[in-house]
């Protein structure tokens, strides 16, 4: 086995490819081109199912790790030393990442062909779509933070384009806006933290950074006062913020829904919001070392419930999917921030799969009734059974239902935070964080059935809509990809067998199929891994302590592990959280099918407002900081700008070179031409008349001047 560019690049370069062929030539291309970016997407899946086989299956799935460099500029002069080195860090975390990021892809791609065609946009549409993709797959095959930033501005870009696509449309335009500006906020802080760390250290690449904090190098480093450390972090985290949307900075994803709908799954599924949780993952110790567990975890507590409640309210069916978005990527922050490490990026996979079916379901949904408010819809399981089927099974992951991904994934996070929020001694502060991740989690099986139950079951409320339904066939691009992703919202696939008793285990055990093997870094036990250059012989290097072993099989990661209290913990999480999650469902169950329980929503007209409006969030940045702070502000520096420097500065020091200029030009003609110039050829003349006068060689002259003084002479002395 020997990893070389050839056995690497594609995973990359093929979507780029593809976009550059469609960007130039997509017109002339048959279905502009759209078979081609499937194709160079599948190319690069087909090379990550090797890396992930060898990396999770083959011979080295235990502490083995790829990493290539190459210079990518060197600017070096003689001691100065300024050169930046670009290249690849694959490990198991990044094996599964280039799997699940491809194959979602691969079948977004493919649903795509269906869903876009005919679509105006179809030729702009598979241009970026590719290149979206691409810069997913080098985010995570970066192996530093400054390609990762490459890469994630790519994805912002393509972000941008994809939800304005229908740019004639002026809420896709402003949307577009939205997103790209709110997701710029967290990567200026992104670049901050970069730029600390380049400073300080001199390298950002991740092996460096692991080394530093492994070697104590970050001790006595500060920022403005600032442990470095916390510093770092803490801008790096930001920049998670934006990408994964999370509070405050969440508002940009909901509007994101005005693109098309397999942009929305790529968006929301496998790829941009998928990528700051990814990164807080990747720099996991740096949050340690600059004690940021706890921000994290209330940030994505918050989030979670937060999102969880406003869901509730929202009838468009992909507003529903965007709210839930946000609310498991708060789960995700939660698992990073009490420690639950691995779980966190299990939840990852499993709702980049299940996320990803839900959109498409949308889709298929949206695409056959050509409406997406659900108060319209109603008992279309009997025109779309294919969608139904995926729909439903997604929605049991997404609810923590027993033997589907997201009771597997979720039920570990919530596990830990309650060991963490109640049992570790934090303190009662911390208890918020599992109150509100239990919370959301009924809230989220709540929504999803109701979604479920307004959708597909009861008598449709809009005659006219369900009889002009398109009626579903079994099709390659239209109904395969739901059910592929379907098949993998099962829980087996994550926890080994098909007994609810594996559910419990480590997800990353020897014994389970889906093996994780980076598990719960420690922050004393990151080293400097070697680098080998592109084309070396040697394709994995064995890490001598690249990860740290759990002290407990249930991988927990956060302060003060207690195996027994921990196991208690895990115990409760999961018993409480299948009660929940049924709770959920039968709520919904009374409200939406039995008629048994008036909405909620009825109830509470005041807390229905509020969760409309989304908290407010929208009015508080536009009405508040936007035109009362950031336009006021705008006021008040154009008024210290025109009614100050301008009337003052400007207009003023017109005034005084005026005045100048006249007095100067006075000056030049009084002083210097008149008196000055013309004084002294006056003078001359009249000194030269004088001496005319008196140097006349006359002897005749000479002697009357003579008399005339001796004669004054004379009359004086009389006198």
């Amino acid at each position: 086995m020997e990893y070389t560019v050839g056995s690497i690049a594609p995973i990359f370069l093929s979507p780029v490819i593809a976009f550059v062929i469609n960007a130039f030539f997509g017109r002339r291309l048959p279905r502009h081109g759209d078979w081609l970016a499937v194709l160079s997407v599948f190319i690069s899946f087909i090379f990550s199912a090797r890396i992930f086989s060898d990396f999770v299956f083959g011979q080295f799935a235990t502490d083995y790790y790829v990493h290539k460099t190459f210079t990518w500029f060197d600017l070096s002069h003689g001691a100065q030393i300024f050169k930046v080195d670009m290249g690849i860090y694959i490990d198991n975390m990044a094996a599964i990442m280039l799997l699940m990021v491809s194959g979602v892809a691969t079948l977004i791609h493919l649903f795509s062909v269906w869903y876009m065609d005919h679509d105006e946009r179809h030729g702009r549409f598979f241009t970026f779509l590719p290149l979206f993709t691409s810069a997913m797959l080098g985010l995570v095959l970066s192996d530093n933070l400054f390609s990762l930033f490459i890469f994630w501005e790519i994805m912002g870009f393509c972000s941008y384009s994809l939800i304005g696509i229908y740019y004639e449309k002026e809420k896709a335009g402003d949307a577009s806006i939205k997103a790209f500006m709110t997701t710029r906020v967290g990567d200026v802080f992104l670049l901050l933290g970069i730029v600390a760390l380049w400073m300080v250290l001199g390298s950002v690449n991740y092996v460096d950074i692991y080394a530093a904090i492994a070697e104590g190098k970050f001790a006595g480093q500060s920022v403005l006062g600032i442990s470095l450390a916390t510093f770092a972090g803490f801008c790096i985290f930001m920049g998670g913020m934006g990408k994964s949307a999370q509070f405050p900075l969440h508002v940009w994803l909901p509007d994101a829904m005005m693109g098309p709908t397999p942009g929305s799954a790529l968006i929301h599924a496998a790829t941009m919001v998928a990528a700051g949780v990814y990164l807080a993952l990747r720099m996991y110790p740096l949050m340690v070392l600059g004690e940021l567990t706890t921000f994290i975890a209330v940030i994505g507590a918050i989030t979670a419930f937060m999102a969880a409640t406003i869901a509730l309210v929202q009838t468009d069916i992909k507003a529903v999917l965007a709210f839930s978005t946000i609310s498991q990527l708060g789960f995700m922050m939660i698992g990073v921030g009490v420690g639950s490490y691995n779980a966190a990026f299990m939840h990852l996979i499993t709702h980049a799969v299940f996320k990803a079916c839900l959109f498409l379901s949308a889709g298929s949904v949206i695409h056959a009734i050509h409406e997406q408010e659900m108060p319209k819809m109603g008992g279309l399981r009997k025109k779309l059974p294919y969608t139904f089927l995926a729909m439903m099974c997604c929605t049991l992951a997404i609810s923590g239902i027993p033997f589907f991904a997201g009771f597997v994934s979720k039920d570990r996070i919530l596990g830990d935070a309650l060991y963490w929020g109640f049992m570790a001694g934090q303190g009662p502060f911390h208890a918020i964080v599992p109150i509100l991740g239990f919370s959301a989690a009924l809230l989220t099986a709540f929504y999803m059935f109701r979604l479920m139950f307004l959708t597909f079951f009861g008598e449709p409320r809009d005659k006219h809509i369900y009889d002009h339904a398109h009626k579903e066939h079994l099709s390659l691009t239209s109904n395969v990809p739901l059910l592929i992703l379907t098949v993998f919202t099962l829980g087996f696939w994550y926890a080994g067998t098909l007994t609810g008793q594996s559910f419990g285990k480590v997800f990353g055990a020897k014994t389970e199929w889906f093996k994780i093997l980076v598990e719960a870094p420690k922050v004393e036990n990151f080293v400097n891994h070697p680098r080998q250059a592109f084309g070396s012989t040697d394709t994995a290097e064995k890490a001598s302590l690249p990860v740290a072993r759990y002290d407990h099989q249930s991988g927990y990661a956060g302060p003060n592990p207690d195996e027994h209290k921990l196991h208690t913990a895990h115990t409760i999480g999961a018993v409480a959280s299948v009660v929940i999650a049924f709770a959920g469902v039968f709520l919904a169950f009374l409200m939406y099918i039995r008629h048994s329980i008036k909405p909620w929503a009825d109830n509470f007209s005041g807390i229905t407002t509020t969760l409309k409006n989304r908290y407010y969030f929208d009015n508080f940045y536009v009405d508040i900081l936007i035109k009362k702070g950031l336009l006021g502000l705008n006021r008040f520096l154009a008024w210290i700008d025109m009614g100050i420097y301008d009337r003052y500065a400007v207009d003023g020091m017109a005034v005084v070179n005026r005045t100048l200029y006249k007095a100067s030009k006075w000056f030049d003609n009084v002083v210097v031409d008149a008196i000055g110039v013309d004084g002294t050829g006056v003078a001359v003349n009249l000194f030269n008349l004088v001496l005319r006068i008196v140097q006349s060689g006359k002897i005749q002259f000479y002697f009357i001047v003579l008399i005339t003084v001796l004669a004054s002479y004379i009359w004086t002395l009389n006198i």
